[in-house]
């Protein structure tokens, strides 16, 4: 199904909702936003790079609580060699809420995957951050896309350890199902010093165009019910049991600093997947990409040569 142009869209995608209309003219490649329905949904997608059918596909996964935003500069430079696909998850962002039981990995994965079908796209490498890594995945497993290779920026892929582990999703599923969590959460987010605490928590030190749209996103009540209702379905120890199963290349891309995902998970996965490797970025944190996009464009574009997807780029 063609994508349509973002102004050809209602300006709202559900109440209490972000409107596009007033966002878009500050949001970051706003040109390069479509807005396209599958599966059910109706997504916000953002496009760069070549449309010819010839060129390799990269999809890229952002992670919870975030949106197209987080690729606004790794984006375009993989577009330079590329055909990149970037939407907002379901129930994040501009894209619209789903079912309850999309939100879980494998309902998000199936969501994806139909986005995908609906593009007539198969996408050669897939960029995941963070809980982006645990779809990307998922989705390669089940046979949903085949790519040659998955990149995971500091991807969450094995169930939290410890306490943290056995309260995350039931307090999540808490706070999800109180109807008024989202709303407090989002109206105590106004306060700027709130989105900059939650940011200096990730490790990460990030320029003030994210820094905006991460204040605008964790304000906005019907986004913050998207990423906890995302929360609150969330389990990977189905995911940490299967994957031996993943055939596709894995390199795991591990900022030193990163507050949110221990780095240590990074080797868990290797030994489970002994055909992965690791990349790991001195003195950047859980938003790595957005720290040092050019490094992390520079990682990706070695696994794509030794793919034989681009030549001498």
């Amino acid at each position: 199904m063609p994508a349509e142009p973002a102004n050809a869209t209602p300006t709202r995608s559900g109440a209490g909702r972000l409107d596009w209309a007033a966002e878009a003219p500050d949001w970051p490649n706003a040109d390069a936003s479509r807005f396209v329905e599958a599966g059910g949904l109706r997504w916000h997608l953002q496009q760069f790079g070549s449309t010819s059918a010839s060129a390799p596909v990269v999809l890229m996964l952002h992670g919870t609580g975030a949106a197209t935003h987080s690729w606004r500069v790794l984006a375009p430079l993989l577009g330079r060699h590329f055909s990149v696909l970037a939407p907002d998850l379901p129930g994040h962002g501009f894209t619209a809420m789903p079912p309850e039981n999309q939100l879980s990995l494998p309902g998000m994965a199936r969501a994806v995957a139909a986005l995908v079908r609906s593009l007539a796209v198969e996408p050669a490498l897939v960029v995941g951050h963070s809980a982006g890594a645990a779809i990307a995945i998922r989705m390669a497993i089940e046979g949903w896309c085949v790519p040659r290779a998955l990149i995971a920026l500091n991807g969450a892929c094995l169930p939290l350890g410890g306490l943290a582990g056995r309260w995350f999703s039931p307090a999540a599923r808490l706070l999800a199902g109180s109807g008024v969590a989202a709303h407090l959460f989002a109206r105590l987010a106004a306060d700027p010093a709130v989105a900059g605490r939650l940011l200096r928590g990730t490790g990460s030190s990030i320029d003030p165009v994210g820094q905006r749209c991460y204040a605008r996103l964790i304000a906005n009540p019907g986004h913050v019910a998207g990423a906890l209702a995302m929360m609150a379905n969330w389990d990977l120890r189905a995911l940490e049991r299967d994957l031996p199963a993943l055939k596709a290349d894995l390199l795991l891309i591990v900022g030193e600093r990163d507050r949110t995902v221990p780095p240590a998970q990074a080797p868990a996965v290797r030994r489970r997947v002994p055909h992965a490797t690791i990349e790991t970025l001195p003195g950047l944190g859980h938003l790595a990409h957005e720290e040092r996009p050019d490094r992390v464009a520079e990682l990706i574009l070695a696994l794509a040569r030794r793919h034989r997807l681009i030549v001498g780029a």
